[in-house]
C-alpha cells in the first residue's frame, strides 16, 4: 500500500469517525471512487488496516477526554470498593460501558453479514441521505439536558442506536447524536456523550479484531510503514474532529453535516449509475 493512500484513509477515518458522516462508509467509498485496489484479494489485510485506523481514532479520543476518563476510571473503581453507585461520575462510568453492549453483541453476531452484504456504495449513499434527514429532524427538537442527566434509559436507547451504525453510511456518531437530541440533550451534551460512548466500543472492537489478527499471523511483512502513517493520521485528525465539532455545536446546528450527507449521497448515486 502506498504511504499516501494510508495517510488519506487515516485522515478520512479520523474525521468521519467523529463528524456525523460515517467512517465505515467513507473508508469504502474513497478507494471505490479513486479505483484504489490496495487490498484486492487480501481481505485479511483490509481488516487489519481497518483495525489499525480505528485504534488511531481510539487514541485520539482518549487523548482528548483523558481528564474525564481518569475521573470516570477512579469513580468506577471507587464504586466497586463500596459496592454502590453514589456519584454522577460513578454512574456515568458504568453507563458508558453499558452503552457498548448492544453494539458489541450486534457486531459479534453479524460480522459476516456486515462484511458480505452491507458495504455496497449505493446502499451507503441511501443511508447517508436517510439518516442525514433523521439527524436534521432530531436537531430541530428542543434540548436542554446536560451530560449529568445521562441515565440508564438514555444509555440503553443510545446504545441501541449505536448498534445500528454497523451499517456503513449510518454513522456511529451521527445516530447516537440523533438519539441524544431526541432524548432532549442539548447539542454539546449529545455530541460529548456520543464521543465518550465511542471509546469503549472502539477499544473493545479493536482488542477483539486485533486478537484475531495476531492469531492469524499479525500485520503482513512490509506493511508496517503504511499502517504507522495511517494510525498517526487517524489519531491526529480524530482529535481535531472532536475539538472542532464541540466548538461548532456550541453556537451552530448540525445542518452543515446534513447538507454534506445529502450531497455525498447524491454524488455516489450518480457515479454508481454512470458506472453501471
Amino acid at each position: 500500500m502506498p504511504i499516501i493512500h494510508a495517510i488519506v484513509l487515516g485522515i478520512t477515518q479520523g474525521l468521519s469517525e467523529f463528524l456525523p458522516i460515517s467512517s465505515s462508509g467513507h473508508l469504502i467509498l474513497v478507494p471505490w471512487l479513486f479505483h484504489w485496489h490496495d487490498f484486492a484479494n487480501n481481505e485479511s489485510l483490509n481488516k487489519a488496516f481497518d483495525v489499525a485506523l480505528h485504534m488511531g481514532t481510539f487514541v485520539g479520543a482518549v487523548a482528548y477526554f483523558r481528564k474525564d476518563l481518569w475521573a470516570y476510571l477512579r469513580a468506577g473503581l471507587r464504586s466497586i470498593g463500596h459496592r454502590s453507585i453514589e456519584t454522577t461520575d460513578e454512574r456515568l462510568a458504568w453507563l458508558l460501558l453499558l452503552s457498548a453492549v448492544p453494539g458489541a453483541i450486534a457486531g459479534a453476531l453479524g460480522e459476516s453479514v456486515i462484511d458480505d452484504h452491507l458495504g455496497k456504495p449505493v446502499l451507503i449513499a441511501i443511508m447517508l441521505i436517510v439518516f442525514g434527514a433523521v439527524l436534521y429532524w432530531a436537531d430541530r427538537l428542543p434540548g436542554r439536558r446536560d451530560v449529568g442527566e445521562f441515565r440508564f434509559r438514555e444509555a440503553a436507547w443510545m446504545g441501541l442506536a449505536q448498534a445500528a451504525a454497523l451499517q456503513p453510511g449510518v454513522s456511529r456518531s451521527g445516530v447516537t447524536i440523533t438519539a441524544g437530541r431526541v432524548l432532549g440533550f442539548d447539542r454539546d451534551a449529545a455530541a460529548r456523550i456520543s464521543f465518550l460512548m465511542s471509546i469503549p466500543i472502539i477499544g473493545g472492537a479493536g482488542l477483539y479484531k486485533g486478537a484475531k489478527l495476531m492469531a492469524n499471523g499479525g500485520i503482513p511483512h512490509g506493511s508496517g510503514p503504511a499502517f504507522l502513517w495511517g494510525i498517526l493520521a487517524s489519531g491526529l485528525t480524530g482529535f481535531i474532529a472532536i475539538w472542532g465539532l464541540l466548538r461548532i455545536v456550541r453556537t451552530r446546528s448540525f445542518t452543515p453535516f446534513v447538507l454534506y450527507r445529502f450531497a455525498a449521497g447524491a454524488f455516489i448515486l450518480v457515479v454508481a449509475g454512470l458506472r453501471a
